[in-house]
């Protein structure tokens, strides 16, 4: 099996058992004696299982290559699988909101109990754990949808935090504070949830890149010493990566050979951008002024 592939598997399986055991540990104590809080943060993990679930059976295919039916080969299955899991959020929060304002309106039904604080410290280990080896393992692979699980984790412990503040309202004698950290737990899950689903959306209609970015495609371009203008510079993203197409200005006089030669050279240059996925080149002999634009000026 591909080493990148075995990663990416073994990762998702890490978010998996993770959830799982945060939705066990924490859900069974929430339920037990009545903490809102502890059952919207239990909640919140369901929506992450079935994330890392599809992320774990789904996103394999962007390690595929190309084939017949998809000549570019799989790069937005990926986008499409995160911009499931914002999408999950989003919903969920909605609902945990929904449960958090009943429960303020028709008054707690918490308990308070030191295994309330022993779910939420098992709940806030156990994330920043699957954070740590999501993101550790994620800095070779740049997989948009470990990201969103990476994010999704640590989201999760900001959440068990602010489910401590009900836990706490139930040990002091107010226990309305615990719907009021369901409600707080929601609507980070939903700032959260919105995020994702915003990024991953463009990534997926093929949105231009940052203009940082595209500056710094440009630079790479102008930095070949043969290079004497660029025009129709179109960057998109298809998937995570962008592809870039641009037409490059060159010494007339260059034989058929040498222009090949100097073609080759600036892909490769601007194909070692990290964040580049494909690159496609037209040369053109400066200063015939044919263009339907207007060369670009070179960067200061």
């Amino acid at each position: 099996m591909d080493e990148d592939l075995s990663t990416f598997l073994r990762t998702s399986w890490v978010n998996v058992v993770g959830n799982l055991a945060k939705i066990v540990v924490e859900g069974s104590i929430g339920l037990a004696f009545g903490s809102l809080a502890l059952i919207a943060d239990a909640a919140h993990s369901v929506a992450d299982l079935l994330a890392s679930l599809i992320v774990l059976v789904w996103g394999r295919l962007a390690f595929e290559g190309p084939d017949p039916g998809h000549p570019h080969g799989h790069e937005r299955v990926e986008p499409l699988t995160a911009l499931f899991v914002g999408a999950t959020l989003v919903l969920l929060a909605l609902k945990l909101l929904w449960d958090s304002t009943t429960g303020i309106l028709e008054g707690p039904s918490v308990v308070y109990s030191p295994f309330l604080v022993f779910g939420l410290t098992f709940a806030i280990v156990d994330m920043v754990l699957v954070y740590w080896y999501t993101q550790r393992s994620n800095r070779t692979l740049g997989s948009p949808a470990l990201d969103a699980l990476s994010k999704d984790a640590l989201n999760d412990v900001y959440t068990s935090l602010a489910a401590v503040v009900g836990v706490f309202g139930a040990a002091v004698g107010y226990p309305i504070l615990d719907p009021i950290a369901g409600g707080l737990v929601s609507t980070l899950v939903l700032r959260e949830g919105i995020s994702i689903s915003r990024q991953n959306v463009d990534y997926l209609v093929g949105s231009a890149p940052p203009a940082d970015e595209l500056e710094r495609i440009r630079s790479e371009i102008y930095a070949h010493p043969a290079v004497e203008g660029v025009h129709d510079l179109r960057c998109h993203y298809v998937g995570p990566t962008i592809e870039v197409e641009f037409h490059a200005e060159i010494d007339g006089e260059f034989s058929l050979y040498d222009a090949h030669a100097v073609e080759t050279e600036i892909r490769n240059r601007v194909m070692e951008l990290p964040a580049v996925g494909d690159v496609h080149v037209h040369l053109d002999p400066s200063g015939i002024g044919e263009w339907k634009d207007a060369p670009e000026s070179p960067p200061e």
